[in-house]
């Protein structure tokens, strides 16, 4: 069973790169400096951000469904991320310090099953729950602060 995570889309975000502070405050954004890592990841790259960078602090829906577990939090974003990574049967540099909270989804988008994995557990996690055939896909959420970190599909 093949895998793939994949960090977000930048483009719905590129219109808030290079807004002044005040400018992102009127569309509910914040601009942070990365000040410990790991601690600012980015949801585009799938990486911890470095100390001294600039992250934009921002909502995002992450599960747009007509049901009871539409979901939205906030994450950060790198301002210059041009294209959202990609890891194929592998887990990306934020899964691997973090525990997760995995929540498998039925194509409906009805949460069919949820563990949690310590770090260094999150890809044995991920293929315990594809093998329920009824999940079709998987998001990983950040369990201490409960965001969105990726959406995990299989490949």
């Amino acid at each position: 069973m093949t895998y793939r995570i994949k960090g977000i889309d930048p483009a719905p975000f590129r219109h808030l790169f290079g807004l002044t502070d005040e400018e992102l405050a009127k569309q509910g954004v914040v601009r942070m400096t990365v000040t410990e890592k790991p601690s600012f990841p980015c949801r585009i790259s799938l990486t911890d951000r470095d100390i001294g960078e600039q992250v934009l602090l921002l909502n995002h829906v992450s599960h747009d469904v007509a049901n009871p577990y539409r979901a939205s939090h906030a994450i950060f974003v790198t301002e210059d991320a041009e294209e959202a990574a990609e890891f194929v049967d592998e887990i990306p540099p934020v899964f691997e310090t973090r525990v997760l909270s995995l929540r498998g989804f039925a194509a409906d988008g009805m949460m069919a099953d949820a563990i949690l994995t310590q770090p260094g557990e999150a890809d044995a996690g991920i293929r315990r729950l594809f093998a329920d055939p009824k999940i079709a896909t998987i998001h990983a959420h950040n369990a201490a602060r409960g965001c969105f970190s990726a959406r995990i599909e299989r490949a």
